[in-house]
């Protein structure tokens, strides 16, 4: 769970503080907007203010970060309660080090602890592979979104 280059641990931890939340917003803007093209508002949008959010550290520094949104009624054919996991994005100096896969694993964590049944989250179609091994199954055609191929991928817990 480290980068080679940089042998020190990445961990995980929940943002707590409106210093951590614009880290996770610089790292958005740096992999979404200067690096992908997104629209500043396309990217930054409402579910902020009522997500829960994480960042990756390693060595002191926010190197990651990810998203949780509750849903409020769950996705078409599905029942129960259901969540969105979304923004996730890394550093490029860290993307080899499953920085990602952390991320994701401790949004899992958060939604289990709120007795979500299943997640749902929109990935560009460079990630879905990833997605798969960590258990996402694509589903429906591929979409556009902020000018990017997307397939929205679902997981039951």
């Amino acid at each position: 769970m480290s980068n080679p280059d940089n042998p020190q641990p990445v961990t995980i931890a929940q943002i707590r503080s409106e210093a951590e939340l614009f880290q996770a917003l610089a790292i958005r803007e740096v992999v979404f907007i200067e690096e992908q093209h997104v629209p500043e508002g396309i990217e930054r949008d409402a579910e902020d203010a009522k997500a829960y959010h994480v960042l990756a550290f390693q060595g002191g520094h926010a190197i990651g970060t990810g998203r949780l949104v509750m849903l409020v009624e769950p996705p078409p054919g599905e029942t129960g309660t259901w969540a969105k996991v979304g923004r996730m994005a890394v550093l490029k100096a860290h993307r080899k080090a499953n920085v990602g896969g952390s991320l994701l694993a401790a949004l899992e964590e958060e939604a289990r602890s709120r007795g979500v049944q299943g997640i749902v989250l929109n990935s560009q179609l460079y990630a879905l592979e990833f997605y798969k091994k960590k258990g996402y199954m694509p589903w429906g055609e591929v979409f556009d979104e902020a000018g990017i191929d997307h397939l929205e991928m679902r997981k039951k817990l």
